[in-house]
Formats: C-alpha cells, sequence, structure tokens
C-alpha cells in the first residue's frame, strides 16, 4: 500500500472522529493519540468481543484489573531492568533516531516488494502455465531476492541473538541501508536504550522514590497469581485475563498508532502443568487464529511467525502478523513463557509461590503460555482494512469503511427521509425503545443519498429510512452498508432483525 493510501486512512480517522493527534492544539505530542467519539467505541467493542471470548467462553479463565504502578522490585524480577531494551542509531545528517533492526526489516520488506513485483509480472505473462515454485529456483533474479532475505534474516537473526551491535551495524553499512529522511548513510555506532518511562513516587522530593510505569501487563497478572488462584479455588489449568494501559518510551514510534509511548494491552496468561506447556502453546496458537478469523477479515491478512531468537523468559514463542498498510508486522504474540516470572518473583519477594495439586499430592511452580495482543494495533488492522473507495454503477464513488459488523461504533442509524409530516417525530419515537440494546444514531442533515454515504463512512452496517409508507403499513426500509441492497421489513421484526445481526455468538461459534 503507498503512503498517499495510508495518509488517507490516517485523515480519514481523523475526520470522522476515530483518533486524534493528542494535544494537537499544542502542535501535538508525538506517538501519543486520542480516541474520538467514534473511536472509543469501535475500541471498546474490540475489548469486549475479546473479553467475552476469553471470560465467557471459557469457564477456567477469569479476569482482573491490576494497577499500572508496581513495587519496583518487580522489574527486577520480570528482567525488565536489564533486558528490555532496544538497539539504536543515529543518523548524523538528519538528527533522527532509528531502531537498528527496524531498519534492516524495513530493508527486508523492500528487497520482498521487488520479488513480489517479479512474481506478479511473471503470473501475468505466463497465465495458467505458470508455476510458482519452479520460478523461485529457475528465475535468476527470484533466485538473487530470495538470497538475500534469507540472507539478512539469517544475520538479523543472529546479531539480535548474540546481542552483537557491531554486526547490526556491519548489515546496516554492508547493503547500503540509508535514512528515510536525509537519504544519506552517516551512521553513529549502535547502542542499547532501556525503554521503561520512571517517575516519582511519594509526598515529597526528599521522601520519594523511583517508581516505573508499567510497560506490560503481564507482571500485574503474576504478581496477582496466589490471590486469584486462592480466592477464586482455581485449578491448573486456568488462566488470568487483562486488559489495560502500558506504557514504553519508544525512541522510534511510528506508523501511526502501530507504535505507540502510551498504549494497550489485552492479555491472557494461561498457567499449566510443568511438561504440558507445548500441548498448551499450539492450543492457543490454534485458538488465537481462529478467533481472529473469526471477525470475516481476508485469511491472506494473516500469517505465523515463528520466533528465532526468544526472549529471556520463553521455550517457544511466535506472532500472529498481520497485512497492515506497510507490510507484515506483529499482531499478537503467543509465547510459552516457562515458570521464569513466577520463580524470580518467589525468589525476589521470598514469599511462597507454588501449587498444590491434589490430582497426584505434587507442589510445583505453574509454567505459563501467554497470548498478548495489542488492542491499538487491532484497532489499525481493522481500521486499515476496512476502508476502501468504491467506483458505483453511475460513475460515482463512495468511502465506505467496512468494519466487522460486530465491531462497528453504531449498529444502525435511523434516517427519516425527510423532517416533514410527522417523519421525523416516528423516527424519534421508533428510537426509545431500541436504544438501550443497540447502538443507534439519529440523522436527519442534508438529503437522504448523503446521509448514507456518511453513514458507509463511518461504517454503520445498516440504515434504517422511515418514510411515507412506513406510517401506512408499519414497515421500514433497512439498507444493508457492504452491498447497499434495501429491503422492507416490519417495523414489529426489527429488533428481532438487530438481534439476530449482532448476536456475538453467531460470530464466535
Amino acid at each position: 500500500m503507498s503512503d498517499v493510501k495510508f495518509k488517507k486512512i490516517i485523515s480519514h480517522a481523523k475526520e470522522y472522529g476515530f483518533v486524534f493527534q493528542s494535544s494537537e492544539i499544542y502542535d501535538g505530542l508525538s506517538a501519543v493519540y486520542d480516541y474520538g467519539q467514534n473511536g472509543v467505541l469501535l475500541k471498546n467493542n474490540i475489548k469486549e468481543y475479546w473479553w467475552k471470548s476469553m471470560t465467557q467462553l471459557n469457564e477456567n479463565i477469569v479476569g482482573i484489573d491490576s494497577a499500572i504502578f508496581s513495587h519496583p522490585t518487580t522489574w527486577k524480577a520480570s528482567g525488565h531492568l536489564e533486558a528490555f531494551n532496544d538497539p539504536l542509531i543515529d543518523n548524523k545528517d538528519s538528527q533522527k533516531r532509528y531502531r537498528a533492526d527496524n531498519l534492516i526489516e524495513d530493508y527486508i520488506q523492500k528487497v520482498q516488494k521487488k520479488l513480489d513485483k517479479e512474481l506478479e509480472k511473471n503470473k501475468k505473462r505466463f497465465g495458467e502455465c505458470f508455476n510458482q515454485e519452479t520460478f523461485m529456483f529457475t528465475n535468476e533474479k527470484a533466485k538473487k531476492y530470495n538470497k538475500e532475505i534469507d540472507d539478512l534474516v539469517s544475520s538479523l537473526n543472529k546479531a539480535l541473538k548474540d546481542e552483537n551491535l557491531d554486526l547490526l551495524k556491519e548489515i546496516i553499512v554492508s547493503r547500503n541501508i540509508s535514512c528515510p529522511v536525509s537519504g544519506t548513510k552517516n551512521w553513529t555506532d549502535i547502542k542499547q536504550f532501556n525503554l521503561m518511562f520512571s517517575t516519582k513516587f511519594g509526598a515529597s522530593s526528599e521522601t520519594a522514590s523511583n517508581l516505573y510505569l508499567r510497560p506490560e501487563t503481564a507482571q500485574g497478572i503474576f504478581l496477582n497469581y496466589m490471590n486469584v488462584q486462592k480466592s477464586g479455588r482455581m485449578k491448573i489449568p486456568f488462566g488470568i485475563a487483562q486488559i489495560g494501559k502500558a506504557f514504553r518510551n519508544e525512541i522510534i514510534a511510528r506508523q501511526f498508532i502501530f507504535r505507540m509511548r502510551e498504549f494497550e494491552q489485552m492479555e491472557m496468561q494461561f498457567f499449566v502443568k510443568p511438561g504440558t506447556q507445548m500441548e498448551w502453546y499450539d492450543h492457543w496458537k490454534k485458538n488465537r487464529m481462529n478467533w481472529h478469523l473469526s471477525l470475516g477479515l481476508d485469511e491472506k491478512n494473516y500469517r505465523f511467525h515463528d520466533h528465532d531468537k526468544l526472549a529471556h523468559y520463553a521455550d517457544a514463542a511466535c506472532d500472529i502478523e498481520f497485512n497492515f498498510p506497510f507490510g507484515f508486522k506483529e499482531l499478537e504474540g503467543i509465547h510459552s513463557r516457562t515458570d521464569f516470572d513466577l520463580i524470580n518473583h518467589e525468589k525476589f519477594s521470598s514469599k511462597h509461590i507454588k501449587y498444590y495439586d491434589p490430582k497426584d499430592d505434587s507442589k510445583y511452580t505453574p509454567y505459563v503460555v501467554e497470548t498478548s495482543i495489542g488492542l491499538d494495533r487491532m484497532f489499525l488492522a481493522i481500521f486499515s482494512n476496512s476502508l476502501s473507495t468504491e467506483l458505483l454503477d453511475d460513475g460515482s464513488e463512495r468511502v465506505v469503511l467496512k468494519i466487522p459488523k460486530i465491531l462497528a461504533p453504531y449498529q444502525c442509524a435511523v434516517l427519516p427521509l425527510v423532517k416533514k409530516d410527522g417523519l421525523a417525530e416516528y423516527a424519534e419515537e421508533l428510537i426509545k425503545p431500541l436504544k438501550l440494546k443497540f447502538r443507534i444514531l439519529y440523522d436527519e442533515k442534508d438529503a437522504i443519498g448523503r446521509r448514507y454515504r456518511r453513514q458507509d463512512a463511518l461504517g454503520t452496517p445498516f440504515c434504517l429510512t422511515v418514510d411515507y409508507q412506513t406510517i401506512d403499513d408499519k414497515t421500514i426500509t433497512i439498507r444493508d452498508r457492504d452491498s447497499m441492497k434495501q429491503t422492507r421489513i416490519k417495523v414489529d421484526e426489527l429488533e428481532k432483525f438487530l438481534y439476530k445481526s449482532f448476536d456475538i455468538s453467531n460470530w464466535l461459534k
């Protein structure tokens, strides 16, 4: 997708009240965004869809809401004070700072696009006779691009695994990777930078202690593991889910709401018996992919990416990647975290954190399988994939936001054909018994065609038009956002129609 189209996505998000630059009247705060009146509805609907799928469909998963502040020793135990770093490099000419691994990943994406372009060109040339597998092994350009990608991925993974900053710099220099702003290759050496925000906790500067804003929500779950297990009489295996804010001092925050300094996570930590973690890891990989696919977005937008370099706490990890406007990037992570976190919290707190298993009269520290999805990234994935411009039969265009209907900010809009002759009053009365059960907009301004277009751009699945026939025979026109097809049903059947359309069980089943 071109930069022009991505700019249209950002512009549409602002124009229709989805996302605003934070503190915009003061020229904004970099990589911090506010969700507008429609954005917060979409965001809350995503949360609800995730929360219900976790805590209502799984009887052994419960939810908590832990504090943003934690005792400072939390981050020693978790390893964040020592290991939560990014490799950063500066361009001397533009004075811009970049994550070294991101520069290399972006370069790999450029090579991949060249390969894809060559592939498409030959598909068109040979038609049905085209064999992609043969092409990849015989075409000189394809072989060259494939080898370059493999070499880069291998070198990058080795550099990250070994924390070899010199090798990262060597990759950037040897591939002539330039600064996106200045276009030059005048780079500094690479340095590690800790991403946690620090703050003060206390009544005065003399007595205040240093604290950190949490860089992830997972530790709040681990700190409360024993409280939840005992108070809920939970038996292994069981999970704890949480939705909450996290904060990272991202030096390279970019790509709209994809990477921000203040963001929201939807995480679930699943506690299992040691030795069974890979079975549950595979289970949650499948479960989470099915959750994404339940929303009806094209399956081609998703893929698994197994980690070559594992975090210090993991024995297996993969990402569900989504085809964002700027290529395939991480949307959700599934990690087998072993017993690292609970063991370390037991060590640093000197508190007993063990599970007694009555099945075999044993005590052990549970292993953990984590699913973690960025709510803001999920928002961007849905929003960017749903926005399109369609050419209609009459030669005109419409901008439409085909958000999965279950997530749409408003489920329907009620539109009187005209404001006179009692149609507006009828429409307002129609809304009263429905508005506590459904998210409904009322719109009477402008011609009916322009109102349809406005609701299309907002992503409203259905428009209900009150016309003169509605008053005569108590039927109403329902216009479907995606097909623009219009049908009439009895007003008495409207509530049943809306329940059927937005019943979450029809989506999650």
